[in-house]
């Protein structure tokens, strides 16, 4: 179980911020030396009562105990990105956490930093029992090529409090709030049953989904350098993730139209306050892409927000944010019975579980012909 109604938003938001305040404050007093591979496996508890006590403040929420996984791995992790200890409490803590809207059907929470740069998702027991197998190896990935279109986790905790846990994993924000998105999808590469429900698209801002797509847009048209190179980090992450056997991923995009922004007069303001474009190495879309970062610098800038720019059939011009999500499954924990029982229902090519080798070439094959596409030079 996750969250019950007596655990209010509120106090889960303030527990979260004070818990991790303790936790990466308590880590600057520990030296900076290599990861060990035993530093994977730690986990560290703290126990804050809510009239605090020799090591914690005194709050205003039920007594709760804080769990930190990982804790030095992560610190590593973080620096790799350049997230400095000050940056990310400054984030985190400074400002109330903003709660997201889940679109999914995982009954996850979502909270976003007041300074768009991360995202606190709650996650099951199992997924969060994956991402501690996971890290050893993902983080070998992400060191060799920190420019990767692949989640970045940033720190993973447990509130324990009234018998409840509550898992929380620290991520990279894929979507900027600053500038509108005027469409948003959520694609895997299959067609079965892959639209947005009727409630879905009531939203405000609905995430739509692989058949949406299709029949909203006629790709999305790139020069051809930034054509190959979305690809190549494309093929490369598929490759990673297909080593762990993980699958049923899916890659989260939002779409920006630039002439309808400036007609919705959208200056990247939030709240009544512009914004800047976020801080963290690597953490943009066009930064993701770029091999070697210059073409990435030189467009990276406040009006473009780190987007990629590309263009509609219609030579209408865009900006495109995106990003690979829900990778914490795995396929040979997780899906082996989803699988076998669809693969007799269903006609077994189109089902959104597949083995991972099928999965990822299915993905790549719909991303690299029917999402995205090159320019045709006249």
């Amino acid at each position: 179980m996750l969250v019950s109604t007596e655990t209010t938003s509120s106090a889960l938001k303030g527990a979260i911020q004070l818990g991790i305040g303790y936790t990466v404050g308590n880590l600057t007093s520990k030296p900076d030396r290599d990861v060990l591979m035993q530093d994977f496996y730690v986990v560290e508890s703290v126990f804050l009562p809510s009239e605090g006590s020799n090591l914690t403040p005194a709050h205003h929420y039920p007594d709760f105990r804080f769990k930190t996984y990982a804790p030095l791995a992560f610190r590593y992790f973080r620096e790799l990105f350049g997230i400095k200890p000050d940056d990310y409490l400054y984030s985190i803590c400074k400002e109330p956490l903003i709660e997201l809207s889940n679109p999914g059907a995982s009954g996850s929470l979502f909270y976003l930093t007041s300074d768009d740069e991360f995202i606190i998702k709650t996650v099951q027991h199992k997924e969060a029992e994956f991402l501690q197998k996971l890290l050893p190896g993902y983080y070998m990935n992400l060191n060799q090529n920190p420019r990767t279109l692949l989640p970045k986790f940033y720190g993973l905790y447990c509130i324990q409090s009234g018998g409840i846990n509550i898992r929380l994993v620290v991520m990279n924000n894929v979507l900027p709030r600053s500038l509108k998105m005027h469409y948003k999808y959520d694609l895997k590469g299959s067609t079965y049953k892959r639209r947005a429900s009727r409630k879905e698209r009531e939203k405000a801002c609905p995430t739509y989904k692989d058949l949406d797509f299709v029949d909203m847009h006629d790709g999305l048209y790139f020069d051809t350098e930034t054509y190959n190179a979305l690809m190549k980090t494309l093929q490369r992450d598929c490759r990673v993730l297909e080593s762990f056997k993980i699958m049923d991923y899916s890659l989260l995009l939002g779409v920006h139209v630039l002439d309808q922004g400036h007609r919705e007069g959208d200056v990247n303001i939030v709240d009544g306050k512009r914004t800047v474009g976020q801080k963290v190495l690597y953490s943009t879309a066009m930064e993701s892409i770029q091999g070697d970062g210059k073409a990435a610098e030189a467009l990276t800038t406040d009006d473009t927000m780190g987007g990629i720019p590309a263009k509609t059939h219609r030579d209408e011009k865009l900006l495109i944010f995106l990003g690979i999500i829900d990778i914490l499954q795995s396929y040979r924990f997780m899906k082996k019975l989803e699988h076998s029982w669809k693969a007799l229902v269903y006609d077994g090519d189109t089902v959104s579980v597949h083995r991972p080798s099928f999965y990822a070439n299915r993905f790549l094959k719909f991303m690299g012909s029917r999402v995205f596409r090159k320019i045709q030079r006249k």
